[in-house]
């Protein structure tokens, strides 16, 4: 059992957050880009994990930089949300897609978005409201109570509904009986008695199997969404993929999303959260991946 947060931890890190928040919605990019480098060079285990995993998934390691940069532009955007309403979202977004999203909509049974941590999440279910209507979001509470409030303040801004996990099967079932948006998150190591192995990138990963459950209990539209940043447009663009064709397998369709969202991170490597041990746990007899 882990030891209880001190009153004064949680105070003094949601302080921390606050001012952070405050100086990196009125500075430059350069503000929240140096915020990043920081933490890179203060937390080295995440740059290793990440070199680690771009090494397993046979990607240049130097792929890294980017990853940085890309949560820089999340601090950037997410410390501005305040500034954002329907009539000026689209100064930050463009959305590509939006029909497939009509369609989920129109059979009527929910939508079940299938992301995870890809170019701005923050951005996406935030925007999302905004350009078409609201949604639900499922995420885990922060161990710090006080800080997981300010951020959800932050994420409820355009109307969107926080999901917390301990609780969230029934709140999510009855979400998509009202034909409602669901977005969960499909991209993290799981343990084994919550997933099954698929292939990613070439290696057997743990990943939960919820998702294709609830998609198969309720008959929800599948559709794979994320808010990715175009260099070219320099904006985001929220991406809704074709409704996703589910088998009724619970494990064929766990390995068929995970093959679709590896993809989309091989089309965008430095997008995607690659700090994070993905393939954390093993099969069976299998070695740790991150053993030094």
């Amino acid at each position: 059992m882990s030891k209880p947060r001190s009153a004064f931890r949680n105070h003094a890190e949601a302080a921390v957050v606050r001012a952070l928040l405050a100086t990196a919605a009125l500075a430059p990019l350069a503000f929240s880009r140096a915020v990043t480098k920081l933490l890179d060079l203060a937390a080295p285990r995440m740059r290793q994990s990440a070199e680690q995993n771009l090494a397993l998934a046979q990607l240049n390691p130097a792929t890294t930089d980017g990853v940085w940069q890309s949560l820089a532009r999340l601090l950037y955007f997410f410390s501005r949300f305040p500034t954002r309403n329907p009539a000026n979202i689209r100064d930050w977004v463009d959305c590509d897609g939006a029909e497939h999203y009509a369609e989920a909509k129109a059979r009527g049974k929910g939508v079940l978005f299938a992301t995870g941590h890809l170019g701005n999440w923050e951005l996406s279910a935030f925007a999302h409201a905004y350009l078409t209507e609201p949604m639900n979001i499922v995420v885990r509470p922060l161990d710090n109570p006080i800080l997981d409030a300010l951020v959800k303040s932050y994420r409820t801004l355009s109307g969107n509904r926080i999901l917390d996990k301990q609780d969230f099967l029934r709140v999510i079932l009855k979400a998509l009986a009202n034909n409602e948006a669901v977005g969960i998150l499909i991209d993290q190591n799981t343990m084994p008695e919550n997933g099954t192995f698929v292939d990613f990138f070439g290696i057997p990963a743990s990943t939960g199997t919820t998702f294709a459950k609830l998609a198969h209990k309720t008959g929800a539209a599948v559709l794979p969404g994320y808010c990715l940043w175009s260099e070219q447009r320099q904006k985001h663009i929220l991406k809704f993929d074709p409704i996703f064709a589910m088998t009724g397998d619970v494990t064929a369709d766990t390995a068929n999303l995970t093959k679709h969202f590896e993809q989309v991170i091989r089309d965008h490597p430095t997008q995607w959260l690659w700090l994070h041990r993905r393939w954390k746990t093993r099969p069976p007899g299998q070695p740790d991946l991150y053993a030094r």
